[in-house]
């Protein structure tokens, strides 16, 4: 891993160079040995002294996290030093891996680092947007304001996906009990009805005929199928795990009708309400696109909004370069706009948060509205199309026997 450094010798002279090492703490320590002091030390690629690299999977359970935030602030409020609030809070702690940190932390501020490096030593467990936010505080002079903004941030972030999957349980829930009954009907069920008309010698129906074939090539082929499937998912997995795949898949679903309008929105909400926290903390604009850029889920639109940094680093207008990308909703542009001839980009981009977090609540709440009847109907239809096909032989049979 490589770090930016800057750091002093004995005889007074500022050195800058990149140096590379295991973590920061190995590091600090190999050149302290060496007789230079550290006046900073960040991981290469940090934006404004805050590592904007992508989180690995957090080991944090993140109600602990959002409760250590909320405390965190209240102490400051009440006018506690920030050590002192640390050493009491990180002894609450009962998570081993969040204890850990909040130790190292500790001892780092102790020492005399700031609480967004310290944080950003650990960037691989927190998101980008949280040391930024506490860089931003500690710009501003006020750290547990910008804490508790986060802490709201993030429950609506959470919120907002969890009112998404809960809309998508039932349905999903309804496919895969249509999908097992299909399957048991045709790997069991219908054998034993094909092995009963086969004793009779007579022709059967059509319909029945293609069931009973669909079933024997399954049951014939059934390792061959799993195996083309777990090709086809390994196949798939690996290509959009390869560099720039993701974005184009996350393109692709843009386009797909109703799930890339809720997709569009929650990517335009993430982006609203990051920017919004990060401005309202006193990051810069480029910056705050550069950390909320990491913070979006759709790489395609994380890809577009970057190209906007660069643009408003050269000079362009937000709301100018937002247009120009044509992947955020024309209302979010629109907002930004007169946020911008205003001066009140922060309070616009919170409204436009708002108001597609309504949207995407509405859009789910018509989907399933939509979704569940005609999923019913369909099962209904597959399941009374296998049932008829499989008792037709029957009823011709008893017409030929009455008769």
């Amino acid at each position: 891993m490589e770090f930016r450094c800057r750091l002093a010798s004995p005889n007074g002279e500022i050195v800058e160079g990149v140096y590379v090492a295991d973590n920061e703490a190995k590091l600090r320590h190999e050149l302290e040995e060496k007789g230079l002091f550290v006046l900073s030390l960040q991981p290469k690629g940090a934006i404004a002294g805050v590592s904007v690299r992508l989180p690995r999977r957090s080991a944090i359970n993140t109600r602990e996290f959002l409760v250590f935030n909320q405390e965190l602030a209240t102490l400051l409020k009440a006018g506690m030093p920030l050590v002192q609030s640390l050493d009491l809070l990180r002894r609450r702690v009962t998570t081993p891996t969040f204890r850990g940190v909040l130790d190292d932390v500790h001892e780092k501020v102790r020492a005399g680092s700031a609480l967004s490096d310290a944080f950003g030593s650990h960037g691989e467990l927190f998101p980008s947007v949280y040391t930024a936010s506490l860089l931003a505080g500690e710009r501003s002079g006020n750290l547990d304001a910008v804490l508790r903004r986060y802490v709201e941030y993030t429950k609506i972030i959470a919120t907002l996906k969890r009112k998404t999957i809960s809309a998508l349980v039932y349905p999903a829930i309804l496919v895969t009990l249509a999908f097992g009954l299909v399957s048991i009907i045709v790997l069991k069920v219908v054998p034993q009805f094909s092995d009963f008309y086969a004793s009779f010698g007579a022709e059967l129906p059509l319909l029945t005929r293609i069931i009973v074939s669909v079933s024997d090539f399954v049951r014939a082929q059934f390792l061959l199928l799993v195996l083309i499937v777990v090709i086809a998912v390994v196949t798939f997995l690996g290509w959009i795990r390869q560099p720039g795949q993701k974005a184009k898949f996350d393109h692709l679903i843009l386009a797909v009708p109703m799930l890339g309008q809720v997709a569009g929105k929650f990517g335009t909400s993430q982006m609203a309400r990051t920017l919004s926290t990060l401005l309202g903390g006193g990051l810069p604009l480029v910056n705050a696109l550069d950390i909320a850029a990491k913070s979006i889920g759709n790489q395609y639109m994380a890809a577009q909004l970057e190209i906007v940094s660069n643009r408003v680093r050269e000079g362009e207008s937000f709301a100018r370069a937002l247009e120009a990308r044509r992947v955020f909703p024309e209302v979010a542009v629109k907002m930004a706009e007169v946020g911008e001839s205003t001066g009140a980009l922060q309070d616009m981009l919170n409204t436009v948060a708002d108001f597609y977090d309504e949207e995407i609540a509405t859009n789910m709440e018509r989907f399933v509205t939509l979704v569940e009847p005609i999923l019913l109907v369909i099962m209904g239809m597959v399941i009374a199309g296998l049932l008829l096909a499989l008792y037709m032989p029957l009823f011709q049979l008893s017409s030929v026997l009455n008769g």
